[in-house]
């Protein structure tokens, strides 16, 4: 049954990460990516809660802008291929998502599970682009953990989880190695 792409543990064995600067169009469309986002949020949630939120990032440009502006408040003078490197990092992929933790504080539920459900729901994201056929790239990266940048997205106390690019691999998808199931499975007897 693994061999049959309708099945969900086919699915779920064979979603690969396509690198960003490889995802190219055709992209999600916004029906398809609502969709998307609709699934991302069933996931495990204790205190229904929603510890997170889905910005879709619509002007790209304007967000590669910002980037190369932080870049050079924070590197003064700095070379142009640094510039467009922060740029592209903005433009890659025909759709790009910021995923934010947005824990509630001061709730019984612990922030660390909150932020557990803001990871599994960018997973859901992942697992839903490849269901609908597109291919999904998760990074993190100096943008994820700047302030200026977080400010955009969200309010202070919530935190970038991720930056998820789809759109569809240019080229075939790379397997990587997986961890040997001895090497990360241990059974507790007593």
């Amino acid at each position: 049954m693994l061999n049959d792409l309708s099945s969900p543990l086919s699915l779920l064995a064979t979603r690969r990460s396509g690198k960003p600067r490889d995802l190219v169009a055709p992209g999600p469309s916004g029906d398809e990516l609502d969709r998307m986002l609709e699934i991302a949020a069933r996931t495990p949630d204790h205190g229904k809660l929603a510890p997170w939120r889905f910005v879709v990032v619509e002007h790209r440009r304007a967000f590669a802008d910002l980037l190369a502006r932080i870049w050079a408040d924070d590197h003064p003078n700095p070379p142009a291929h640094e510039l467009d490197t922060a740029r592209q990092f903005a433009l890659q992929a025909p759709a790009l998502v910021v995923v934010l933790s947005a824990p509630v504080a001061g709730h019984k539920v612990p922030v660390w599970e909150q932020e557990l459900s803001a990871g599994a729901a960018t997973m859901n994201l992942l697992h839903a682009a490849h269901a609908m056929g597109y291919a999904a790239g998760w990074l993190t990266g100096w943008p994820a953990f700047h302030a200026r940048v977080r400010d955009a997205f969200g309010p202070e106390g919530e935190r970038i989880v991720g930056f998820v690019y789809i759109g569809t691999p240019a080229r075939p998808l790379d397997e990587r190695p997986r961890p040997s199931r001895d090497g990360i499975v241990r059974r507790w007897r007593g």
